[in-house]
């Protein structure tokens, strides 16, 4: 009985020390556009951040697509997308810091564990084209979205084949 009531008392005790009189609703909004007075602040001013888009693309090899699309119900590389995985071994192989992500992708038919699957077996394919160039396996990610991140909305052919790839992303 005793150990309950001082557990009891240690729970209650850490959950006051965790709780805070702010109200977040009601937090005080400052300027903080640089200017002091009514003055520009040259010495402190902060230079603007610009964010490339295509940041990420930068980091892998130029020229070079990231995209390979698959057939219906289908995880077979095609052949015309194997000078583009050639391209990616041989910048991985010569630069054996890089990492890269496989993200397997599917159009909306099917169910959602169905299509999981499929994206896995996709990135899989890509995975084991580019191992077997003399990749390091280690420096390889394969993973899965289903139909969950299309890269175009709506429905009909054309739509869906462009849903149905794998992107290499470059993630160090």
């Amino acid at each position: 009985m005793l150990k309950r009531t001082i557990y009891s008392l240690a729970i209650v005790a850490l959950i006051a020390g965790c709780s805070s009189g702010t109200k977040l609703n009601d937090a005080p909004v400052t300027d903080r556009s640089g200017t002091a007075g009514g003055q520009q602040g040259s010495a402190s001013a902060v230079a603007p951040v610009t964010i490339d888009p295509n940041a990420s693309t930068a980091q892998g090899p130029v020229g070079i697509e990231r995209i390979v699309y698959f057939d219906y119900d289908s995880y077979t590389v095609k052949p015309e997308f194997q000078s583009l995985i050639d391209g990616h071994a041989r910048f991985l192989k010569a630069n054996p810091q890089r990492r890269v992500s496989i993200e397997g992708h599917t159009d909306d038919r099917g169910g959602r564990e169905y299509n999981l699957a499929l994206g896995q077996k996709r990135s899989e394919a890509v995975r084991r084209a580019l191992t077997l160039l003399g990749v390091n396996d280690a420096q390889i990610e394969a993973v899965s979205f289903g139909k969950e991140k299309p890269a175009v909305q709506g429905s009909g052919e054309e739509v869906w084949a462009q849903n149905r790839r794998a992107e290499i992303r470059y993630t160090r």
